[in-house]
């Protein structure tokens, strides 16, 4: 589980009794809602209940085999952990880096920034009728730190030092030095029963029905067909003011389909509800038919104000080959995005560029004094060209043609000692590069095949990998791979995350997300200057020094990114609020929760 959710709680002192009374916390300071708020904006809290909403699983894996999400081996149901699990804190969706009281009633802040304590609720329970108490809040702690869990998990709470029960509903998270992501982390660790595959190493509790709080059961299975959640109509939290006008549906039905063709047929078909489109072909082609005639299908592009995220190209740096950065650079000079862009994506896309686009943390120009100051102490242990301009994409069109960077790629190929001959781009041993690309699609070929054929042009020669998913998932957790492609999402507020992106020991933790294997004094320093910013005047020039460092080691090549969710859905079944939330980072998400049916 590399994607942890953004999560939100609060600041207290060690060894002082709390001041209870906070309802929220954001980040900077200002929360959008006050105490005593009656619903959140975007939601119809009138929205009636029942019906159901069907799905379709966009996970690349064909069915699941496990009810446990956080665990490293195998594949877990789609929505399952957001709709079984509560957390001590839940976010809003027209704020960023904003939590409110779930679990939790009230949070207690300490000058000191080394603790947040949380008193739960006394009407939480479980799904069990068991109340949640304190001592289940710290076995999810602990299980999650433990050795069978995703190691995402060790790698956000790093610097959380440990978790105590004070009483039989209040905790305090210790932590090991002040930061203001830390207290959000830890708010929003999802929290199970310790009843909850009693007696077995975790890593053994793969088919036992999780025991959560949140609004949703497993109900009706047919394996490799479909799952089915249902309502619990005694719900805990449905009128609390976060939860009021949400978990609409009582049935929420997620249909599993082999490949994209037949998701596609099915919900012309009207299969399910709901779809959400990531290929710009495929919405300007091919959502057509008799039920988007009719209008009982229909378009529609939402549009948010997300960052843009940095889907990229990842080049694995622990391969010899790729260890150079003019060779990586090289590789990124062959890529025609622009044709790429009109050719084969309608104009649909925007350059990614850097990790924080459409944010405030993003690198423009020349570094800031500021910016300097962090990066001055790598100087020679960072490339020299952080300390100039922030990279901008290769172009193939204006002044720039792919000729002009297929010459400039020869000569950094060059420089790096790779030279043509027989037949091949080659080293000084004569080895020629052959690189190979992994993907779990045979479908991603037509977006590869043209980059490959620039490369050819410089001897280089790039084979597309294609395997099923549970081998290509085995590959990435042991980096067995030479590139591959990432969709990594982006964040207003940038964390401890990034040190499982792009921290030195997690270049070596089995199943991080530091797929390019980027190992780096500076980079590490900049991440914890980063997660340590005690304002936003901190913070900025952190996250831009580092997203300098990154762009210019090119360890990724940026690809491309949306400014709109574009989804399908049935008119003649589901209806949805008027509002829609500008950070949702999931649409069927945001869908399944706040909308509700005809």
């Amino acid at each position: 589980m590399r994607c942890l959710s953004v999560c939100l709680a609060f600041f207290i002192g060690l060894g002082v009794a709390p001041a209870w009374g906070a309802h929220g916390y954001a980040l900077w300071g200002d929360l959008k809602y006050p105490p005593g708020f009656a619903h959140l904006d975007y939601v119809n809290p009138q929205a009636p209940k029942g019906g159901e909403i069907r799905l379709v699983s966009n996970q690349r894996t064909s069915t699941f085999d496990k009810y446990n999400p956080f665990t490293i081996k195998g594949s877990a149901p789609a929505y399952l952990a957001g709709l079984m699990f509560d957390s001590l804190l839940a976010g809003s969706l027209d704020e960023t880096a904003a939590g409110y009281g779930l679990l939790a009633e009230d949070v207690s802040v300490a000058a000191d920034g080394l603790s947040a304590t949380f008193r739960l609720r006394r009407e939480a329970r479980f799904h069990n009728g068991d109340p949640v108490l304190a001592r289940d809040v710290k076995h999810s702690y602990d299980t999650l730190m433990g050795p069978h869990a995703s190691p995402a998990y060790k790698t956000a709470l790093e610097d959380v030092a440990g978790l105590d029960v004070l009483d039989e509903r209040t905790v305090r998270y210790r932590f090991k030095k002040p930061n203001r992501e830390l207290p959000l982390t830890v708010g929003g660790l999802p929290v199970f029963s310790h009843r909850w595959g009693a007696g077995k190493p975790f890593n053994e509790v793969v088919m036992d029905e999780p025991i959560g709080s949140g609004p949703y059961r497993i109900g009706p299975v047919r394996f490799g067909k479909d799952i089915t959640y249902v309502r619990d109509p005694a719900y805990w939290a449905r009128d609390l003011p976060v939860r009021r006008g949400t978990a609409n549906f009582d049935r929420v039905t997620v249909k599993i389909y082999r490949d994209n063709t037949a998701r596609l047929e099915a919900l012309k078909a009207g299969e399910f509800d709901l779809m959400r489109f990531f290929s710009a072909g495929d919405w300007a082609r091919r959502v057509t038919g008799k039920k988007f005639d009719s209008g009982e299908l229909v378009k529609v592009e939402f549009r948010h104000r997300l960052p843009t995220g940095f889907q990229s190209y990842v080049l694995n740096t622990r391969r010899d080959v790729l260890k150079d950065l003019r060779v990586r650079q090289a590789l990124g000079l062959a890529m025609d995005y622009e044709w790429m862009n009109r050719q084969m994506f309608y104009n649909a896309y925007q350059r990614v560029n850097g990790l924080f686009g459409n944010t405030d943390c993003q690198a423009t120009g020349t570094p800031s004094p500021e910016e300097l100051a962090l990066l001055e102490r790598w100087r020679g242990q960072v490339p020299d060209a952080a300390f100039g301009p922030m990279t901008v994409p290769p172009r193939t069109d204006g002044e720039q043609s792919l000729r002009g960077n297929l010459l400039k790629a020869k000569q950094l190929l060059a420089d790096a000692g790779w030279t043509y001959r027989d037949g091949a781009l080659r080293n000084a041993q004569g080895q020629a590069m052959e690189l190979e690309y992994l993907d779990s699609n045979e479908g991603g070929a037509r977006v590869v095949t043209p980059w490959i054929r620039n490369l050819e042009k410089l001897g280089i020669s790039l084979r597309f990998r294609p395997v099923d998913f549970a081998l290509y998932q085995q590959r990435l957790q042991k980096f067995e791979f030479d590139i591959t492609s990432m969709a990594f999402g982006g964040t207003h507020n940038p964390g401890q995350e990034y040190a499982d992106l792009f921290g030195s020991k997690a270049a070596d933790t089995e199943d991080s997300g530091n797929f390019a294997g980027v190992r780096s004094a500076a980079v590490d320093a900049l991440i914890t200057s980063m997660t340590a910013a005690k304002s936003q005047a901190q913070l900025l020039p952190a996250c831009r020094a580092l997203e300098r460092v990154i762009a210019h080691s090119h360890v990724l090549i940026p690809q491309w990114s949306a400014v709109t969710h574009r989804m399908a859905y049935s008119a003649q079944r589901l209806a949805r609020p008027e509002a829609v939330p500008p950070y949702t980072q999931n649409p069927e998400v945001w869908a399944l929760d706040t909308w509700w049916a005809k």
